[in-house]
């Protein structure tokens, strides 16, 4: 079938674009709000929601290779597809799941021993990373699927990416409104501190997050249609009938193509695949790291309201969302690594700022500009030198994007773990303290963390990205049918 057969209405577009909207909408409270609500809300030590937040990421680095393997195997439910299916499967597991993370424990109290709350909140917490990997990576999947063009597949891309800027949009939008309308019109400090009256804040704002995302997965699974594939045995018994015909074909006329595939071990012996994955690890840090802290930056150092950790994550992704639009003239213009450098740029005058300034204010709302924009810029540049890396070998693709994400979710849960170790309070409330803690860690995660991302850019400028060529496996095969 040509690029030009398959091809989709517009109506098929936005059902396809709105099935990632409820990953969308609990990622963004998942990396904003998890800390802040377990740390200031629930009154957990640093320790145990550092513990939590790693027990989501390992889940979730352990899932994405596994699910994506056996969603390669796997025929599906019956005539339902089997990209479908594991979407289904994921959204019932985020569904029956998120609303208990951002909840007190069922039948606990204050006086509850924090490692029971612990024990109870794990499970949900791995049922809902696994359910967000399956999504994810079902999702993914499907494009190349349900469209053949390169520019079909870059157009179902661009409207997925509109509506994870919508998903986050929306929950920084309902949280303002929720703490808009418990201050009211009265102008009391207490309601300005964060504290166990909001737990029913976070409770709500959960449940309106999957009542949304809900809407959108069934229009999606309305109306999305996949296509029959063919299961991992049905593709390798047809390569197995394949390989039997072509032996019927003289050596010297069979194809070179097949012996320059990459498999996965072959991977790991190209010095460029550490060199991006170094990078893309260390993009991830920053980005992640800075929108997991800066809730507890703003409540805890600069001792602002806490209508502030909406607003500043909302300034914060509209600015990454306008500055993406100048990424692809800018980076034709001066090239990806130059690009990416510039966004380092961006990130070191944001922890320039936050580091002299200690007293920021309402200034924050100047430095939140330039972290979103910063922090755009070098996360889509990542990706594209990543897709750089893996070029035509988009059989192995899959490996490397997995490898991607395995090295950051993993690196972020135990950066996250160790921050959370090192915070100098114990109790509920913040102590004189965590007020230099958290100004330092912002400091440190944007551009100590940016200073490292900078020694691996100049390695990819000093050693281009480029595949070295895979002679081995070539030998080998045109030995085995000599022999």
């Amino acid at each position: 079938m040509s690029d030009t057969e398959r091809s989709l209405p517009a109506i098929k577009k936005l059902s396809y674009a709105v099935g990632h909207f409820l990953n969308d909408l609990c990622a963004s409270m998942w990396f904003t709000y998890l800390l802040v609500f377990y740390h200031s809300v629930l009154g957990f030590q640093s320790t145990y929601a550092g513990m939590l937040l790693l027990i989501g990421q390992i889940a979730d680095a352990v899932s994405t290779p596994l699910i994506g393997y056996e969603s390669d195997q796997t025929p599906g439910c019956g005539t339902y597809g089997k990209r479908k299916t594991w979407h289904l499967m994921g959204t019932l597991c985020v569904l029956l799941s998120f609303a208990f993370i951002f909840n007190q424990c069922l039948g606990c109290s204050f006086l509850t021993p924090q490692w029971v709350s612990v024990i109870f909140f794990a499970p949900f917490i791995i049922i809902f990373q696994f359910g967000w990997a399956a999504v994810q990576i079902s999702h993914l999947s499907l494009i190349p699927e349900l469209v053949t063009c390169e520019h079909a597949k870059v157009e179902l891309t661009a409207y997925r990416y509109a509506f994870t800027v919508l998903a986050n949009i929306t929950v920084y939008g309902v949280a303002w409104l929720l703490f808009h309308f418990q201050a009211g019109d009265e102008n009391n400090p207490v309601i300005d501190a964060l504290g166990p009256a909001d737990i029913t804040i976070f409770r709500n704002l959960a449940l309106s997050v999957l009542g949304i995302g809900t809407l959108f997965s069934i229009i999606f699974h309305v109306g999305t249609t996949e296509r029959r594939t063919l299961t991992g045995d049905q593709e390798r018994q047809q390569e197995e009938d394949k390989e039997r015909d072509e032996e019927q074909v003289p050596l010297l006329h069979q194809p070179k193509t097949s012996s320059s595939a990459l498999q996965w071990k072959c991977w790991l012996r190209q010095p460029s695949f550490y060199q991006v994955a170094l990078l893309y690890m260390l993009t991830r840090l920053i980005v992640n790291l800075s929108q997991t802290y800066m809730s507890m930056y703003l409540v805890n150092t600069l001792q602002l309201p806490k209508n502030f950790i909406a607003t500043i994550p909302l300034v914060m992704y509209l600015s990454g969302f306008f500055s993406s639009f100048i990424m692809k003239p800018l980076s034709k213009r001066i090239g990806k690594y130059v690009t990416y450098f510039v966004g380092l740029l961006l990130i070191l005058a944001f922890a320039s700022w936050v580091l002299l300034d200690e007293r920021m204010g309402q200034r924050v709302y100047g430095a939140a500009l330039l972290l979103g924009a910063g922090s755009a810029t070098i996360l889509i540049m990542s990706l594209a030198m990543t897709a750089e890396l893996i070029a035509d070998q988009t059989r192995s693709g899959a490996f490397v994007y997995g490898a991607m994400s395995f090295t950051d979710k993993l690196a972020n849960g135990v950066a996250v773990m160790i921050i959370q170790v090192l915070h100098p309070c114990r109790t509920v409330a913040c102590c004189p303290a965590c007020v230099w803690f958290y100004h330092y860690t912002m400091v440190i995660v944007t551009g100590g963390v940016a200073l490292m991302a900078a020694l691996a850019i100049c390695s990819i400028f000093i050693w281009p990205i480029r595949i070295r060529p895979n002679a081995a496996p070539a030998i080998s095969e045109v030995e085995g049918r000599l022999n």
